[in-house]
């Protein structure tokens, strides 16, 4: 029987000729990562294990993210707690304020993740490393100790989705539109503890960013990770980041999938995710006049210059609405400058936006855009459940860095063929 990429990686990983969906596995681990939030609990982990030094300095990421820089005393605790801890074991790649940022946009940036490798980070969007061909996935903080103390992780080979991609993508089509119409078309646990595995011609009309969003959100759909084949796009990607060498993996002809679908890229139109779960898609010309109240621009998700471009090709030589708030969140410090050399945070800023320092800030609630009883937002994250970015009364709309733009200058919810 054939393997998936996804099986054939974890297989390498764990000494095995093969492996097959549903065996438990002892997997040897490339990087561990963990953030502000959920590093300070595996860090105590660690102390209960009384386990002397990490496995291998090089290979753990410390990227405080969430609530940096501080916005109170215990998230500036939690940082303190993870600063110790990296300077104590001689942390490699610990990243502190002026050097982080989002911690999925990050690390790719810092060549830190590549082909072939496996990867495990306490926040479930780990995953998004699957764009370059790894086998990347999210754990508890308690599997993070466990991973840095002994450079090894327990999995079950996950079975397989298959996706397969045709065509090229319209204008204001991006990857967030293609994940968010697989969640709606599949459902919030229609991939659970499966592997997303993408393949076709369609994919080399996606960018990296693109790749990066649509395997960002594999979990959204239940899924343990997403995975794309390593072509020359990623393959460039990797050279301009990464001296690591890397592997390619490929899945067997005769690999099984529990279902394979079909998409059409050119047949794709915006979409938005209505409240509260990701699954709960409509595309723009369903959609009837909804106002609101904030934008967000930004996130693991769709922070990534590819986004801020498209989302000051919108704003550009317009502004946003009156009484609108519209704030943009370069995901890492690389990010921030090259927008900042494009012109882009100028555009932003005459379009009447904020731009902040990178930070996940407002996606998980945390702050620089926590909403009100009744209020609403459109935003590039990637979770719209109850609460998620403030008050249980508020709502969030998850749409592409485009429609966001352009809901900004509308006051509501509108694409950019509407300006």
């Amino acid at each position: 029987m054939g393997m998936t990429m996804t099986q054939k990686i974890l297989a390498a990983h764990a000494g095995l000729e093969s492996v097959e969906a549903g065996q438990l596995i002892e997997a040897d681990l490339d990087l561990v990562l963990g953030n502000d939030i959920t590093s300070p609990v595996a860090i105590k982990e660690m102390e209960k294990m009384k386990v002397e030094g990490v496995f291998d300095k090089d290979k753990i990421a410390l990227v405080p993210d969430h609530f940096v820089p501080n916005k109170d005393i215990k998230s500036a605790e939690h940082c303190k707690c993870v600063r110790e801890f990296a300077r104590r074991n001689e942390i490699t790649n610990y990243f502190e304020v002026g050097e982080m940022g989002i911690e999925h946009a990050l690390l790719p940036e810092k060549g830190l993740t590549v082909a072939g490798d496996v990867i495990i980070g306490a926040d479930s969007h780990t995953c998004t490393y699957g764009a370059l061909g790894a086998f990347s996935t999210g754990v508890g903080s308690t599997d993070m100790a466990a991973g840095m103390a002994t450079g090894k992780a327990w999995f079950k080979v996950p079975s397989a989705l298959k996706f397969i991609l045709t065509g090229k993508p319209s204008k204001w089509v991006s990857g967030k539109d293609v994940i968010l119409h697989i969640i709606g078309m599949i459902g919030v646990d229609g991939a659970l503890y499966k592997s997303l595995e993408f393949t076709g011609d369609g994919i080399q009309h996606l960018s990296m960013d693109d790749r990066f969003t649509i395997a960002n959100m594999a979990i959204e759909a239940g899924a343990k990770n997403g995975i794309f084949p390593v072509d020359a796009a990623a393959a460039a990607y990797m050279k301009e980041h990464s001296a690591r060498p890397y592997k390619i993996y490929e899945a067997d002809e005769d690999a099984v999938y529990d279902e394979e679908y079909t998409i059409d890229l050119s047949a794709l139109k915006s979409t938005v995710a209505f409240p509260h779960l990701p699954e709960n898609t409509h595309t723009l010309d369903e959609i009837d006049e909804i106002a609101i109240d904030q934008v967000v621009i930004g996130s693991c998700t769709n922070g990534r210059l590819d986004d801020l471009r498209t989302a000051a090709e919108v704003l550009k030589g317009r502004h946003v609405a009156k009484g609108m708030r519209c704030i943009i969140i370069p995901a890492t410090q690389k990010i921030y400058m090259d927008a900042m050399e494009e012109g882009l945070l100028k555009t932003f800023i005459e379009a009447g936006a904020i731009v902040s320092t990178p930070t996940c800030g407002p996606c998980l609630g945390g702050y620089m855009g926590i909403l009100a009883e009744g209020e609403r937002c459109v935003s590039t994250t990637n979770r719209n459940f109850v609460g998620r970015m403030g008050h249980v009364e508020s709502e969030i709309y998850l749409a592409s860095p485009a429609v966001a733009a352009a809901s900004a200058v509308t006051g509501k919810i509108s694409g950019p063929e509407e300006l």
